[in-house]
């Protein structure tokens, strides 16, 4: 059996605040420490579940977040900036199943830590093939896109609440429940870490469950920028075409370009946008 491990940062047990998520910020290290545990309870279910390899991949921010020398020994890691396929770098159709680890809510949910989609707060909403998307349906249908099915989504309340309309049955791990979009009662991450372990190894046990998502191509993605001329220079890109003054729309029959143009896009906008604030 063969496992990728998708980690990003904002759903990892023990965080609520915007500077734990930034090199420099107040906490940061900590929380690297404790994204780099939250991973390793997933890479140790999947061993312990019998896979064969695990592959880890970074999905936070510009990649340099897990800890090289405190993850699991027995994976392989993928780490560092301006990786094509971002969250899922390293995933092919090889796999057989995808784990999400530290995954948060979409901009805009309820009670959602840390919410937004791909960017703090440059994209106000992103919509795929019509329907309003976050991370876990972005990542989702990439994986659906290779016949790769999800078998864990790990984050916050809200985050699951998400996964599971997404992805319908999929086992998912609720390490803190949000009060705001800064403030969560937390599980000890511990407890969390646990908790990861056994859902991921129950998961990894039983896979008559898994489906891949599987969206109709060709697939169109649509950006609602916070501001027009993030939409104006993402629309001098060939094949994006502005439908809105703050609205730019891309569509493809493959799935890759989707998310490689994403980050693309994500990749101006923080040039055009950036104010060195976070999350709005």
């Amino acid at each position: 059996m063969k496992v990728f491990v998708s980690v990003d940062m904002e759903g990892v047990s023990g965080l609520t605040d915007p500077e734990e998520m930034r090199a420099g910020g107040r906490g940061y290290e900590r929380g690297c420490e404790l994204m780099t545990a939250d991973a390793n309870a997933a890479v140790r279910a999947a061993f312990d579940a019998g896979a064969d390899q695990v592959v880890v991949t970074d999905s936070h921010g510009r990649g340099k977040n897990l800890r090289a020398d405190l993850i699991d020994e027995r994976c392989t890691l993928i780490r560092g900036p301006h990786m094509a396929m971002r969250m899922g770098e390293g995933l092919d159709a090889s796999f057989d199943v995808a784990l999400y680890v530290g995954y948060h809510a979409r901009a805009g949910a309820e009670r959602g830590v840390l919410n937004h989609t791909w960017m703090g707060r440059e994209i106000q909403d992103l919509y795929l093939n019509g329907e309003v998307a976050g991370e876990i349906r972005l990542m989702a249908g990439y994986a659906g896109s290779l016949g790769v099915p999800v078998g864990l989504v790990a984050g916050d309340e809200a985050a699951c609440v998400e996964a599971r309309d997404v992805l319908g049955d999929v086992p998912t791990v609720a390490v803190k429940a949000g009060h705001d979009r800064y403030a969560a009662e937390l599980v000890p991450p511990a407890r969390a870490q646990e908790m990861i372990y056994e859902a991921a190894l129950r998961s990894l046990r039983d896979p008559s469950g898994w489906r891949p998502l599987a969206l109709p191509s060709p697939y169109t993605l649509a950006i609602d920028w916070n501001t027009t001329s993030i939409a104006q220079s993402c629309s001098l890109i060939p094949g994006v075409t502005s439908t809105a003054p703050r609205v730019t729309e891309f569509t493809s029959a493959d799935y890759a370009e989707i998310v490689g143009l994403l980050g693309i896009c994500a990749t101006l906008a923080g040039e055009i946008g950036c104010t060195g604030r976070h999350y709005g």
